[in-house]
């Protein structure tokens, strides 16, 4: 399965110069090597924060889900654009 994600992550997005970070699932070290994928062993810094990023966006999502399943899709997407401005402007 993993084998048959990374050859349509290949036919849809451009991957060959990306450099895969792996921390300790080996199994997906091995994957991307008969990939012809670079990656690195990383078991600290970048990885951990984006995992802790798209943790908190999985944590979220059912949050966002719940809150909007009754209203029309373009309310959803005018808040969520209004969110991010606000969100951004904080920056």
């Amino acid at each position: 399965m993993l084998q048959r994600f990374l050859r349509e992550l290949r036919e849809k997005h451009d991957v060959d110069e990306a450099v895969f970070l792996v921390d300790r699932a080996h199994h997906l070290a091995t994957a991307l090597q008969r990939a012809g994928l670079r990656f690195r062993l990383e078991r600290h810094g970048n990885r951990n924060t984006v995992e802790r990023i798209l943790g908190k966006i999985k944590q979220l999502t059912p949050l966002f889900s719940n809150s909007f399943s009754h209203v029309d899709p373009a309310t959803a997407e005018t808040w969520l654009q209004a969110f991010a401005i606000w969100r951004n402007s904080l920056n």
